[in-house]
């Protein structure tokens, strides 16, 4: 099932519900900046390029905060955020749908809960089962680039009972929660993911200070 396109929408409608001045789980970044930062990833390859490389992150991060800014207005980011909505251009990467699925399952779904999570008082989404699989089969795809800065073995539990090891080490800690809270602390979301660990007090302690996430 391709579930990329309902969960744009999901992300478009909790943007529009915010405001362009809420905030969000993402360090600096008001709606406006998460926003900006969407409709940019889609139109220039700098933009998304600039989160996993370095020498790209300056730009990157201007380009953002350029068009955030113009956003002045109730009706401009709604403008953008519909755009963002309607889908990518033609002749982006991104219209291309395995790409699409590949790029953004995992970026939608924690961008939406960037903004509902920021608040004081949020409780997580019922999600449907096929959905939480796919997170699920996208988290096991890059959790050990995920964890590769923890000096500990990783790993991640379902509590259905589903069980991947991200990363392996003499000392371990289980992870343990449902697909999308996983998928949070795995991105560096770490006091706002619902989960529990397994392991020994001191291992534990170590993973809740490592720096988690891209």
């Amino acid at each position: 099932m391709h579930f990329v396109e309902p969960s744009r929408e999901v992300l478009a409608e909790t943007l529009l519900a915010a405001g362009p001045d809420a905030p969000t789980l993402c360090k600096g970044w008001r709606t406006r900046d998460l926003a900006a930062h969407l409709y940019l990833r889609e139109r220039k390859a700098a933009v998304g390029l600039g989160l996993v490389i370095k020498r790209l992150a300056k730009a990157s991060d201007q380009a953002t905060a350029k068009l955030a800014a113009k956003l002045t207005s109730n009706e401009d980011y709604a403008r953008l955020v519909n755009t963002f909505r309607a889908g990518p251009p033609a002749l982006s990467p991104m219209s291309i749908k395995a790409l699409d699925e590949s790029a953004n399952l995992i970026e939608y779904f924690v961008h939406t809960e960037d903004v509902r999570r920021a608040v004081d008082r949020w409780a997580p989404r019922a999600l449907d089962e096929a959905y939480s699989d796919a997170l699920w089969d996208e988290l096991v795809k890059r959790a050990a680039i995920l964890y590769r800065g923890v000096d500990l073995g990783i790993v991640l539990v379902r509590p259905s009972g589903p069980r991947h090891v991200a990363k392996r080490a003499p000392v371990s800690v289980a992870i343990v929660g449902e697909p999308g809270e996983l998928l949070m602390h795995a991105h560096g979301r770490t006091r706002h993911a619902l989960v529990t660990f397994e392991g020994q007090p001191d291992a534990v302690a170590l993973l809740q200070s490592a720096e988690v996430g891209l």
